[in-house]
């Protein structure tokens, strides 16, 4: 699930970037996604294979903490980059001939940056207390649909449903 997770948004990305077809904003958006959503599952997944293969359940703190700094920023940002994305959407369904001035290149760099700087912000102000003083337990059912499987989905519900898509993977993987 981790090779398709992985595989799946990199071959996303490089569709979208090896086709001047889609350098629109929606595109420019499920890029950057496809990227965080990379990264997201690459927090976490990796470690777990190595624990599964080795048996072994062993952590450092140090570790800990800094896998946990990047799990709640890719999560926050994914969360972000959906919500630029519905944004994007909304604009286009309901100001379509205001879509290309109102996101143009500057605006879209503009909110994907911010969204960036708010799960590094977010995550010094607020979750780094909130997890380490939380006793909860973790269901790992929970933990592993919402890390694998997710962005796993992602590339196919996002994309390959879209013929620009198709057709730029087709034209990618044809050279």
């Amino acid at each position: 699930m981790y090779l398709i997770t992985v595989l799946g948004n990199l071959l996303i990305i490089l569709a979208i970037s090896s086709d001047s077809h889609l350098h629109t904003p929606m595109y420019f958006f499920l890029s950057n996604l496809s990227l965080v959503d990379i990264c997201f599952t690459s927090t976490t997944i990796p470690k777990m294979l190595w624990n599964i293969q080795t048996q072994s359940k062993v952590i450092t703190y140090e570790g800990c903490i800094t896998q946990i700094y990047f799990f709640i920023l890719f999560a926050v940002l994914d969360n972000f980059i959906l919500t630029v994305m519905a944004y994007d959407r909304f604009v286009a369904i309901c100001h379509p001939l205001h879509y290309m001035v109102i996101m143009n290149p500057r605006r879209c760099g503009l909110l994907v940056l911010v969204s960036w700087i708010m799960i590094v912000s977010l995550f010094y102000g607020t979750s780094l207390g909130v997890y380490l003083s939380s006793t909860a337990t973790h269901n790992a059912t929970a933990s592993v649909m919402y890390t694998v499987v997710t962005p796993m989905l992602n590339p196919f519900i996002y994309s390959l449903r879209n013929n620009d898509i198709k057709r730029a993977l087709q034209r990618f993987l044809g050279r």
